[in-house]
């Protein structure tokens, strides 16, 4: 009777406390679970609906990450930022949470951020490899080539078979101009890495800078056979017939890549900067034409010795 009456005034049905807990807890798991299998099968925006009705029954560090990773997928960047912070304010202690900042922080070109959120994990995790490179990839966006150096150093120190780390160190080093230390450091990566196209390509460039063109062609071409889809290689190959004044060669190498894939905006634009050289005027500007209608910014990205439409057509009308 008690028991009536105490339910009749306070409309407590009489669940009791553990009974409210259980049925939260459970609710919380369905959520959370249910989140995880609509991610499984790529059904984002369900999965995050569910992490957030998960969440607001209860704070828990695993389901932001799930969230976290679901915004990333989505490239929903600033809610992936917020709960990565939100992570933070659940347990401070973990260092790839701020690894995690800092990935999304360096996307963003926010590189002070990116440095920050790299030394707090540093902090908690001294020999936290990808954050000293991380950190070097910051310090290189506000070249600051120096630092980006020093902790590629401390990564090698730490790792001295870090390959990714002793292939960033050759990029800073030649952006320094020191093609010795860097071509060194490539020659570390190919030994540790055989078949690693960006060494390949790095070395093919420093080679050029020393004038070796046959030794970079060599380069250039070996990435080509390893993987026939690398742009970069095609690209780099085509410029260096083309500094070599080989442009009958170079015309025919950027076939080969048009042909291989027909919207390569750079292979037309390169083809088209061949056969101006090469006398063809009228081939020109209908590559450098196929070029801005698949890139608008292609007029931007001109290299070479001509710097921009003008230079090379003397006011000539493209379209």
């Amino acid at each position: 009777m008690a028991n009536f009456f105490k339910t009749f005034f306070t409309g407590n049905s009489g669940e009791s406390e553990d009974d409210k807990a259980r049925a939260e807890k459970k609710n919380f798991e369905l959520f959370k679970y249910d989140g995880m299998r609509a991610e499984r099968i790529g059904q984002i925006d369900y999965a995050i609906k569910c992490y957030n009705e998960a969440l607001a029954i209860q704070d828990d560090f695993e389901t932001l990450d799930y969230l976290s990773k679901a915004y990333i997928h989505q490239n929903n960047l600033e809610e992936a930022i917020k709960t990565l912070h939100k992570m933070i304010e659940v347990d401070p202690s973990v260092a790839s949470t701020y690894l995690n900042l800092a990935n999304l922080c360096y996307i963003q070109e926010d590189y002070q951020n990116t440095i920050d959120y790299c030394i707090k994990a540093i902090e908690l995790e001294e020999n936290n490899l990808a954050a000293y490179l991380l950190l070097a990839r910051g310090n290189r966006g506000q070249k600051d080539n120096i630092n980006a150096i020093v902790n590629l150093t401390k990564a090698i120190s730490i790792k001295d078979d870090f390959a990714q780390a002793y292939l960033l160190r050759a990029e800073v080093l030649k952006d320094m101009n020191e093609y010795s230390s860097a071509l060194e450091d490539v020659e570390k990566v190919l030994e540790l890495m055989p078949e690693e196209e960006a060494a390949y390509l790095l070395r093919g460039k420093l080679k050029e800078q020393n004038e070796l063109f046959e030794e970079a062609s060599a380069d250039y071409s070996n990435v080509i056979e390893l993987n026939p889809f690398n742009e970069q290689a095609y690209l780099y190959l085509g410029q260096l017939l083309i500094t070599e004044k080989k442009y009958t060669e170079a015309i025919e190498h950027f076939d080969e890549a048009i042909e291989l894939k027909e919207n390569f905006s750079q292979a037309y634009h390169e083809r088209g900067r061949a056969k101006f050289l090469n006398n063809d005027k009228e081939g020109s500007l209908e590559d450098m034409k196929k070029a801005m209608e698949l890139d608008p910014k292609a007029e931007e990205n001109v290299n070479g010795e001509f710097n921009n439409f003008a230079d090379m057509y003397s006011g000539a009308k493209i379209f």
